[in-house]
Order: C-alpha cells, then structure tokens, then sequence
C-alpha cells in the first residue's frame, strides 16, 4: 500500500516540473507581447496572420474596423435630397419628420442632376426610435440618406437622440411660404377666363346683344285703368237706367241653358159637401 503513493520527494519534483512549465508559457507570451496586433476587420485576408501580439485594443483611440454593410446612426445629406417623402412613408416606427415648402421654379439640382423643386423646411430623424432596418435607406431616389459607420452615441438625454438636418431659419420658411401662396393666388386669377377688349370683339359682342333684343318677345301693351268721375257736391244725380228686358240678353245663354221638364197638371180633388146639422136631406129626383 506504501509503495503505490508517490514519496515525499517525487512530489515536490513533480510540483517543480508542472510549475516551470507554466512559466516558460508564461515567459513566452511576455517576450511576444512587445508588440501589438492591427486592428483589421475579421473579413480582412491577413486577419489570422497575426497569431501573436497584443490582442487589447486601446478604444476610443484605436477601434475595430466597421463593416461596409453596418447599420449604424442615419445620416441626410440636404444637399442631395429632393425632400421626396419616401423615407418618411416606408419607416415602420415614424422616426423621420419632413415639412416640404414647394418652390415656384427649380433650385437647383442634385450630385446626380436630379432637379430641386422642394425646399426642405424641417427634417428631422430620431434615434432613439430607430430600428435600424435600412428601409429609408433603400427607397432613396438620390442615396442621400445613408447609414454611417459611426455606432458609439451614446447620450444622458434622449432628445440629443434627435438630430436636425434642415438648415433653414424660419424667416426663411415664412419667406418661402408667402412666394408660394402669391404664386398660387396669380395662378388661380391666371385661369379665370378674362373680358376680350380687341375692337372687333366689342363689335361682335354689341352685333350679338342687337339680335338678342330684336328677338325677345314684346311685353304686352297696359289696360287703361278705369277711374270714376267725382261730382261736386249739390249736382243732381242722373237717373238710373231701365233694367234690360231678359230678352235682351245673349241668346247664347238661352242655348246654353237646358229646357226645364213641365210639370204634370194637377188632378182635382174631390172634397165631399158636409151639411150643417137640422138640414133636411135633399128629396130624390121624381121619377118620369
């Protein structure tokens, strides 16, 4: 039994063999250490050819490569953007805010000579509401709005979140505003059809006016009204005339008027004589 456990001594020189090991791996590594490795992306060829060096990196002085295809903070450069509104439209969470003011004419044109006909009064994006999804990004027209490599922005307050790229003042939003309502107001007077003044047109229209009169129907002539005559007082009056005889009316009415139907004769009615009383009743007639 005594014999199957390692001595005293071969313990120790065990302990010694396993702990100069760890030394000489840790010795090496510190005489490796005296330089550091480039910080290259992992997509980099010579990525895995650096295996030795300093792997720490001193952040923010040195950073790790960003990838092309990150989604990292929004940016718009004004310049390019014909304030479109697709960005605004396509976002899921609403993070953008566009207010357009048209222009009356082009001002300017875009790196891709695309024509500016919009001035881009207000344009907002907020951050802190993003959810980087690269939508906005993808419907530009112009790629104006892009996503930057820059992802370390971290704020206290929220509402440095919101970043502002419209770069005008109100006076001039408000300036803007009133060429465009001025332009509207002559448009609209501009289409409203206008009297011709030419001469043969004036000729034409009072020709015109002529026939229209001539052709109108004649308003019937007025009845004298009938007004009677005052007397002065004490005059004597004039007697009044006969009735006319009902002969003398039309003969049409007595057309007109159907015959009466004549009423049957009256038969007689025979009332017997009563005789007062005490008078004799009448002899019979003698017989011849």
């Amino acid at each position: 039994m005594r014999g199957s456990q390692p001595s005293y001594w071969e313990s120790i020189r065990h302990s010694v063999q396993s702990l100069s090991a760890g030394l000489k791996l840790t010795f090496r590594h510190l005489l490796k250490a005296r330089k550091s490795r480039k910080p290259v992306a992992i997509t980099d060829r010579y990525y895995f050819d650096q295996p030795e060096g300093i792997a720490t990196i001193q952040y923010p002085h040195e950073i790790l490569p960003v990838p092309d295809t990150g989604r990292y903070r929004l940016h718009n450069e004004i310049d390019d953007c014909i304030v479109c509104d697709k960005c605004a439209k396509i976002c899921p969470v609403n993070c953008i805010t566009i207010e357009p003011v048209k222009a009356v004419e082009e001002i300017g044109k875009t790196s891709d000579g695309t024509p500016k006909r919009i001035y881009a009064a207000k344009f907002d994006i907020n951050m802190g509401q993003c959810c980087f999804c690269g939508l906005c990004t993808t419907v530009c027209p112009t790629e104006c709005l892009t996503m930057t490599k820059v992802y370390d922005f971290s704020v206290t307050d929220i509402r440095e979140h919101n970043y502002a790229f419209g770069e005008m003042t109100p006076g001039e939003i408000a300036e803007k505003k009133k060429i465009l309502e001025e332009h509207q107001k002559s448009k609209v007077a501009a289409q409203q059809p206008q009297p011709v003044t030419t001469p043969a047109a004036a000729e034409v229209k009072t020709a015109e006016a002529k026939e229209q009169s001539s052709e109108a129907p004649k308003a019937p002539a007025a009845k004298p009204v009938f007004k009677p005559k005052i007397k002065p007082p004490g005059t004597p009056s004039a007697p009044p005339a006969p009735p006319a005889p009902e002969e003398a009316k039309a003969p049409e009415a007595k057309e007109q008027a159907p015959e009466a139907p004549k009423a049957p004769a009256a038969r007689p009615v025979f009332r017997p004589k009563i005789k007062p009383p005490g008078t004799a009743p009448a002899s019979p007639p003698a017989e011849s």
